[in-house]
């Protein structure tokens, strides 16, 4: 008994962040990060079952006040929708920008096929040059924060696995970060040293 909950435990661990990059250049802020992203045996059996699971990323720019709560100067986030396909035997990794929609309202802007399940989740687990914060948003008298979280949906699940399934560790796949935005974009520096 007590193995059994052990392993549980094992299998629940964050994500390993791999790489995590801002960048702050003319056409806005862009976050690229990377993943280690190992499922835990019942996330994975239920995969091979074909019932999709939902990964969402989440970025929120906010400019720090000392005198009140900080302020959001921008909130995106994107939905990856992970499905085994039995006919196949491919993984199909969905794309979504729109945050706000159930499970079956979601609208897929790019969807993916991958050989294996390892492969699907490196998609998944991955951002490059995803533009956070637009041009101009930014004060620049102001210091700014971004605050990113990679998670597992629990909710956009089925409904009879919702159940019970916030309680069990290896369905909680959770792991957030927070990072200075640059001051300056990335050419002006260029362009500063270069004067000099």
């Amino acid at each position: 008994m007590f193995w059994l909950f052990w392993a549980g435990l094992a299998c629940a661990r964050e994500p390993e962040i791999l790489h995590s990059e801002l960048h702050r250049a003319a056409d806005g802020v862009q976050l690229s990060v990377r993943l280690a992203l190992e499922p835990a045996p019942a996330v994975e059996d239920v995969l091979h079952k074909g019932v999709p699971i939902y990964f969402v990323w989440e970025a929120d720019v906010v400019r720090e006040r000392w005198y009140w709560t900080d302020k959001r100067i921008s909130s995106v986030s994107r939905t990856l929708r992970l499905a085994y396909q039995p006919l196949t035997r491919r993984w199909r990794v969905s794309l979504s920008t729109d945050g706000s929609a159930s499970a079956t309202g979601l609208q897929y802007a790019l969807h993916q096929s991958f050989d294996s399940l390892d492969e699907a989740l490196v998609g998944v687990g991955r951002v490059a040059g995803w533009q956070v914060v637009e041009p101009g948003r930014l004060d620049e008298d102001s210091p700014h924060k971004l605050q990113w979280r990679f998670r597992l949906d629990l909710s956009l699940l089925p409904r009879p696995f919702q159940i019970g399934m916030a309680s069990q560790p290896g369905w909680n796949v959770e792991v957030e970060r927070t990072m200075d935005v640059p001051a300056h974009n990335e050419g002006d520096a260029a362009a500063g040293g270069e004067a000099r």
